[in-house]
């Protein structure tokens, strides 16, 4: 089953960016991220739609965070990006007369409407500066390189 990684991956390459301090090009942030220029400027169509990061065309442009990361919390960012489906799992549908599958599904929603509040409620509570700063932690705990800042060899 594929998992959605798009808030994981668009968390990862913010921090980066907030770590960089200059701007970072599509192609910088898809080895990031480990997938395809194309695939990034989609997904950070999102952010700068939001308002979160800005991107310069052109000799020494990329894109940049632009938003104040303490007030931009992870939910907003899931939003920024289309707010895909939190689970992979579903229902089945195929008998939507079976009484069991009834029970089954009912039982279920109940399950993934509260799971999925959950989650969401804690993506309000937890920000980008945050996250930065537990990067920071790790960051020092490990004695870090500059490898684990940009990617870099």
């Amino acid at each position: 089953m594929k998992h959605d990684s798009r808030l994981s991956g668009v968390l990862h390459v913010l921090l980066h960016m907030i770590e960089a301090g200059k701007p970072i090009t599509s192609e910088g942030l898809a080895e990031m991220m480990s997938t395809h220029p194309v695939v990034v400027r989609r997904i950070m169509a999102g952010l700068r739609d939001a308002g979160f990061v800005h991107s310069e065309k052109g000799h020494g442009g990329g894109w940049t965070v632009i938003c104040d990361p303490a007030s931009v919390t992870l939910d907003d960012i899931y939003a920024a990006i289309g707010s895909p489906p939190v689970f992979a799992l579903g229902h089945r549908s195929e008998n939507p007369a079976c009484l069991v599958e009834q029970a089954v599904n009912a039982s279920l929603e109940t399950a993934f409407r509260d799971a999925e509040q959950l989650l969401l409620e804690r993506l309000r509570t937890v920000t980008l500066a945050a996250l930065a700063a537990d990067f920071h932690q790790r960051y020092l705990a490990k004695r870090g390189t500059r490898k684990d800042i940009s990617h870099a060899v």
